[in-house]
């Protein structure tokens, strides 16, 4: 080999061995410099076909029925060794046992941690990186597993096309507190700089997981955050989880992106990527929309409280048009009898007096002038009479 051959590949070689280092020790941020639109700059994944996330336009997604719910294994059996706390500057991260996993993949996961994404400036203002219909939760869960069946460590599968396995959970703010989500954001106070550490009691994981495992999305794509490898199967869990307006305010206020050593400090807020593109691929789903969407327990609750008072008010619309109708028949029956009983006097026998017929004027005058004639007569008849002789007593 000519000697400046070999000069040039010693240039490679070194170009090699510093240029891995220096892309691995890139302080990336969100907002900031090399933000979300300079990562792919630095780590050229960011730029793939199949990021993450995405957001899940349902009447777009497909129905495949081999889609079974999960099942996490060990979530609950938590053990009494206490989980690591750990603030590494672009989240919160709990670090989990290696013994707990998930089935109901082609594959056998573990778990090896969690963290969360929120935003700024309270309820209603974004903070999951996942959206559905375009519309954004408060804050989102992941908890992210390797595939402990094909590689040996979460390195090596993080790399690889089938190799990591991350479930979202897509969280909304209400007026009730979830005393789950409290095993960690009661200690946030005590990690708020950025690489600090801290054990915090083991709780029960599966306590922060939606009730209804069995709906959800399923779609390949990627890490959310450099070096954005694609090798992610993601479940979005369709069903929301709730914490309250208090604990949203302290999941965005208490900690800083900046080390405690730092000259300023800067707020750990809005640590979630924008939507990706879909671009070729295909979004899955759980549950089936043509069956019929499957309810909640408090829409079915809702619907059963609906149907209740329905029938309640058809009862009430019944009785009113049953007594109507019986006072209807009441009344015609109570008609017909008073109808009866005027019939039956008028063909009664009477002994009064027909009535004598009423005359005109003209009728009364003739009438008296005959009755004076009549008495003329009678007068005079009675002077024509001879008076009887007087009779003698013997």
């Amino acid at each position: 080999m000519e000697p400046l051959d070999l000069f040039i590949f010693l240039m490679l070689l070194c170009l090699q061995w510093t240029a891995a280092p220096a892309t691995k020790n890139i302080d990336w941020t969100y907002t900031g410099l090399v933000g979300q639109s300079e990562w792919s700059q630095y780590f050229p994944d960011c730029s793939g076909d199949s990021q993450s996330p995405v957001d899940v336009v349902t009447t777009q997604t497909k129905y495949d029925p081999s889609l079974i719910p999960l099942t996490p294994l060990g979530y609950s059996q938590h053990g009494n060794a206490p989980f690591t706390l750990y603030n590494n500057g672009h989240t919160v991260v709990i670090e989990l046992p290696e013994w707990m996993g998930l089935r109901g993949l082609p594959w056998f996961f573990t778990a090896v941690q969690m963290h969360l994404h929120w935003g700024s400036g309270g309820p209603s203002h974004g903070g999951s990186e996942h959206t559905i219909n375009g519309l954004s939760a408060d804050a989102e869960l992941h908890v992210v597993h390797y595939n402990s069946e094909l590689y040996p460590n979460m390195s090596t599968a993080m790399t690889q096309r089938d190799g990591l396995a991350v479930l979202g959970i897509l969280i909304v703010t209400g007026e009730e507190t979830n005393v789950a989500f409290n095993n960690i954001l009661n200690y946030l106070s005590r990690i708020r700089h950025a690489d600090q550490k801290v054990p915090i009691p083991a709780f029960d994981i599966q306590s922060l997981l939606p009730t209804d495992l069995g709906r959800y999305y399923r779609y390949n794509g990627s890490l959310t955050t450099p070096p954005c490898y694609q090798s992610v199967i993601w479940t979005v869990f369709n069903d929301r989880v709730q914490i309250s307006k208090a604990q949203l305010l302290k999941l965005e206020t208490l900690l800083y992106s900046s080390k405690a050593e730092d000259e300023y400090r800067i707020l750990l807020q809005d640590n979630y990527r924008a939507t990706q593109p879909l671009n070729h691929r295909v979004i899955f789903t759980s549950f089936s929309a043509e069956s019929g969407k499957e309810l909640s327990s408090g829409e079915v609750t809702a619907i059963v409280i609906g149907v209740m008072c329905g029938c309640v008010g058809v009862a009430v619309i019944i009785r009113f048009i049953v007594k109507t109708i019986r006072f209807f028949k009441l009344l015609h029956h109570e008609t017909v009898v008073v109808n009866s009983s005027t019939s039956s006097w008028d063909v009664l026998p009477s002994n009064r007096p027909a009535p004598m017929p009423r005359m005109s004027r003209p009728e009364k005058a003739n009438e008296k002038k005959q009755d004076m004639a009549l008495n003329s007569t009678s007068e005079a008849e009675k002077k024509e009479e001879p008076s009887p002789p007087p009779q003698t007593e013997p």
